[in-house]
């Protein structure tokens, strides 16, 4: 993972079968477009979170493919569905192959 990335997720802990919560990510990213120069002139690599997912039990949830123009720190806030009792899988996706990875699990109210 590399340095000052951190992924935050709010998910309640428990929701009634069949219940429709609300989900709130944030992953703490520069998010470097590729446009700027540095102080030398010199082009800073485009370094952006390029892909995020949420999966529940292995289902997918959400897939959201991100291109140059997102902010630094992106944010996410969904809704999502609660079948059973289980857990929600978060993933980023940056340009440079790291994975950002962080779960909660959901009981059954």
């Amino acid at each position: 993972m590399a340095s000052g990335v951190k992924p935050r997720v709010k998910v309640p802990k428990s929701a009634a079968a069949g219940e429709t919560i609300t989900i709130k990510t944030l992953i703490s990213h520069i998010m470097e477009s590729g446009q700027r120069k540095d102080s030398d002139g010199n082009i800073i690599p485009r370094s952006i979170i390029n892909r995020f997912t949420c999966d529940f039990n292995g289902q997918s949830v959400i897939d959201v493919k991100m291109e140059a123009a997102i902010s630094t720190n992106p944010y996410f806030e969904f809704d999502a569905l609660v079948p059973e009792a289980g857990e929600f899988k978060f993933t980023w996706y940056d340009d440079d192959g790291d994975v950002y990875e962080e779960t909660k699990a959901v009981a059954i109210a």
